[in-house]
């Protein structure tokens, strides 16, 4: 299936899905395309009321469902509850535990790392996501450790 690149690729897979596409599910696409990056459900219920876009915390709840378990959408499980992005096809990230924000990022390692790999495991890899942390800033160093 075609890679979800756009908005606009995004609508037409709920079209194709069958999936009816209500007012509360563009207010949801349009706010994860337009904002680039990971939001919890709450972060996108506040945005789209503060926007004047009336919808419910259910409306929300249940959209977001839907659209992620149709992979239209992607849903993070983070200890501290769920985030979702607009990117849904196989990526990495890049967590920055200064600011816990969370960046796509399309890594491909090399042909031969993939060989090995397979070799180790006898496992044939299709897909991979590596998460990647780290701080913005390097962190205060102490005076013991220079």
């Amino acid at each position: 299936m075609k890679q979800i690149r756009s908005l606009e690729d995004a609508l037409n897979r709920c079209q194709t899905l069958g999936m009816r596409l209500s007012r509360q599910r563009r207010f949801i696409l349009e706010l994860l395309w337009q904002a680039q990056e990971h939001l919890s459900a709450r972060e996108i219920y506040d945005r789209l009321n503060h926007q004047g876009k009336a919808i419910g915390h259910t409306s929300v709840y249940q959209n977001l469902e839907a659209l992620s378990t149709q992979g239209i959408i992607e849903c993070i499980e983070r200890s501290d509850g769920r985030l979702y992005g607009n990117i849904s096809d196989s990526h990495s990230h890049v967590n920055c535990l200064d600011t816990n924000q969370i960046m796509d990022v399309h890594v491909e390692l090399p042909e031969e790392l993939i060989d090995q790999l397979e070799k180790q495991t006898g496992v044939r890899i299709t897909e991979y996501r590596i998460d990647f942390y780290g701080y913005r800033s390097a962190p205060a160093r102490s005076s013991a450790d220079t």
